[in-house]
């Protein structure tokens, strides 16, 4: 049986990268998916190419950090298929780069309101749409970035990814005995869009591919694999972790 047969889905950030992985692979595991990401063109190609292979999803497009997004998101999920099961909060930014103390104040909440309050403005109205239904799996997309390493340039970024963890461990104690678990990935160098601007060259990708112990970057279905099994109830046990799926970056010192 699909691993997600009868669920209800939310997938941010899914016109690319992690979570157009995602949302593919969540939707034939059975998941029925309210998509959304600022751009409508490539949401709109990846909601006929789920229905075209027998899924179903719709998309809503707009910016994550607008507020009017995040209630739109679960509204839908509830008006169009009943409830909301799954929440993957993966939309996030690298936002402005550069040493500390020459990023700009407007650099910094840019980057703070895209990667980590919009993650809690989203699961402020997943939660009591998610205890509507008995339960749910909330999973965020975080990095190692900022939790047990620092790379220059990245404070933001670093800062904001490293709140994911906080959020996700205080939802999973707050909402556990509720039915709701919630967890954040780990995530390493990872082949997408957003990756490619930090490994942007032959000589970049190589630097950051040998900082894992794998000695590679991510394909975006790898992650995407790691989500469906938090997001499922195979991960029935599993809440308020900091999930590593970054290939040994960790823990690698050659």
């Amino acid at each position: 049986m699909p691993m997600l047969e009868g669920k209800i889905a939310v997938v941010t950030g899914a016109s690319s990268g992690i979570g157009r992985a995602a949302a593919k692979l969540f939707a034939r595991e059975g998941a029925r998916l309210v998509v959304t990401a600022r751009r409508a063109s490539e949401l709109d190609a990846l909601v006929a190419e789920i229905n075209g292979e027998g899924g179903e999803a719709i998309a809503l497009a707009g910016d994550i950090a607008d507020d009017a997004t995040p209630p739109a998101l679960t509204e839908l999920a509830m008006t169009s298929f009943g409830g909301l099961d799954i929440a993957f909060n993966n939309a996030g930014t690298l936002g402005e780069m550069a040493p500390a103390a020459e990023i700009s104040l407007a650099g910094w909440r840019e980057t703070m309101d895209i990667n980590l309050t919009s993650a809690f403005a989203c699961a402020r109205y997943q939660l009591p749409a998610m205890l509507e239904r008995g339960g749910g799996s909330i999973v965020f997309t975080s990095t190692f970035v900022g939790h047990v390493l620092g790379f220059p340039g990245m404070a933001a970024y670093a800062a904001a990814k490293a709140g994911i963890v906080g959020l996700a461990r205080v939802i999973a104690a707050e909402y556990g005995p509720q039915g709701i678990r919630a967890n954040a990935m780990l995530v390493g160098g990872t082949d997408t869009p957003m990756g490619r601007i930090v490994a942007g060259t032959p000589e970049a990708r190589s630097f950051v591919a040998n900082l894992h112990a794998l000695k590679r970057i991510a394909d975006p279905d790898e992650i995407a694999r790691a989500a469906l099994f938090l997001a499922s109830d195979q991960a029935g046990f599993v809440t308020g972790s900091a999930f590593s799926v970054e290939g040994g970056v960790t823990i690698t010192r050659t």
